[in-house]
C-alpha cells in the first residue's frame, strides 16, 4: 500500500495502487467542455498522466507547465495528460492564464473515478495524490510514481524517460 503525506500529514489512499507491467484501469473524467474523456479515448498512443492536487499551487502549476513545455519533444503518438479535482473550470483558467498547448486538463471532480482507478485518492481532503503514470500505446502500465509528500515534486526526468524509452 501506497504511504503519502501531504504537508507532513499522513492520508489515506483508497484504491489499488497501480503497478508497472499491469492492464491501465479506465476512468472517466471530464473535459473543460463538461464532456466526459477515458483512457479509451486516447487509445494507440503513449499517454504521460501527471496528477495533481490543485493547479492553483505552486508545485501543481510548475508540474503542469513543465509537462507542457515537454510535451512538444514527445511527438505526435504521445498524449500528456493533467489530472486533477479542480473543477473543469478553474482548469480552463489556468490553462489560459498560463497559456499551455501541450497538456490536457482533466478533472475528476465529479466522481473521483481516476483517483479510485489508480489509488491516488486523499480520503481526508477529496484531492488527487500527485503522482505520475506512462502508460503504453497498448494499455500496459510502463511506470509508476507516487510522490511520498504531496507538496515535493515528481522525478520529471525518470518520467520522459519513460515516455521516450516507449517511442524510440
Amino acid at each position: 500500500m501506497v504511504q503519502v503525506t501531504f504537508k507532513q500529514n499522513p492520508v489515506t489512499l483508497p484504491g489499488k495502487e497501480v503497478q508497472v507491467g499491469e492492464q491501465a484501469p479506465n476512468f472517466t473524467v471530464l473535459a473543460n467542455d463538461l464532456s466526459p474523456v477515458s483512457l479509451e479515448d486516447t487509445a494507440g498512443k503513449v499517454r504521460l498522466i501527471s496528477v495533481v492536487p490543485s493547479l492553483d499551487t505552486g508545485v501543481c502549476s510548475l508540474q503542469s507547465k513543465r509537462f507542457d513545455q515537454e510535451a512538444a519533444s514527445l511527438g505526435d503518438n504521445v498524449e500528456v495528460l493533467t489530472v486533477s479535482a479542480d473543477l473543469p473550470f478553474a482548469q480552463k483558467r489556468w490553462a489560459e492564464e498560463n497559456g499551455t498547448q501541450g497538456i490536457t486538463l482533466l478533472s475528476d471532480h465529479r466522481d473521483l473515478s481516476f483517483g479510485e482507478a489508480y489509488g491516488t485518492t486523499m480520503q481526508e481532503l477529496r484531492l488527487l495524490a500527485r503522482s505520475i503514470f506512462v502508460i503504453d500505446d497498448k494499455d500496459q502500465v510502463a511506470y509508476v510514481e507516487y510522490v511520498p509528500e504531496g507538496t515535493d515534486h515528481p522525478n520529471y526526468d525518470k518520467a520522459i524517460e519513460a515516455v521516450k524509452a516507449l517511442t524510440n
